[in-house]
């Protein structure tokens, strides 16, 4: 399944790259939760044309506090994933 959703700026190298530089385990441990709970298989950043990002503020980020975002394109496999705020 694909989705497009708002991933806080803070958590983008850890999910894209695996990079957790910077990150607390708290930090660690939610991501690495809502991966596996939504089985996430490809985490893609929305670009421009030129490729740049635009991070904006959001009270509603797909997990954490409210936070600046990046829109992602998501591709996952659970046709049920629970909320991540819910966790």
């Amino acid at each position: 399944m694909k989705t497009r959703e708002s991933i806080p700026e803070w958590a983008l190298c850890y999910c894209v790259n695996g990079d957790a530089t910077g990150l607390n385990e708290e930090e660690i441990s939610i991501i690495n939760e809502w991966m596996q709970n939504w089985q996430v298989e490809i985490i893609s950043p929305i670009a421009d044309e030129e490729g740049n990002y635009h991070p904006f503020f959001t009270h509603y980020p797909l997990f954490g506090l409210p936070t600046d975002v990046i829109e992602c394109d998501i591709i996952y496999h659970n046709d049920n994933p629970t909320n991540p705020k819910l966790l």
